[in-house]
């Protein structure tokens, strides 16, 4: 009973991969979300407009996340232009 309650839980685990790639597009939806509803409140552009300035804004302020190997080990480093450095999450 043990070995098939451990096969089911393996098959729930987030690769740490994904867990990266998804936590880079919450970090880009937010900010992006955030840039687009604040440039349409204060600046009457044409959508398209709002929406590619909000993107390089968001790709500019977003932290990004990666895959790092580190003895064998492998863990989820975060950069961030508002933080010294490179940082474990």
């Amino acid at each position: 009973m043990g070995f098939l309650v451990y096969k089911i839980n393996t098959k729930l685990l987030v690769k740490i991969k994904h867990k990266a790639l998804l936590f880079n597009f919450l970090g880009f939806a937010l900010l992006f979300v955030i840039a687009r509803l604040l440039l349409g409140y204060f600046f009457p552009l044409h959508r398209i407009l709002l929406a590619i300035i909000a993107a390089v804004i968001a790709n500019v302020l977003a932290p990004k996340f990666a895959v790092v190997k580190v003895d064998r080990i492998e863990k989820v480093m975060m950069k961030w232009i508002f933080m010294k450095g490179v940082r474990e999450v």
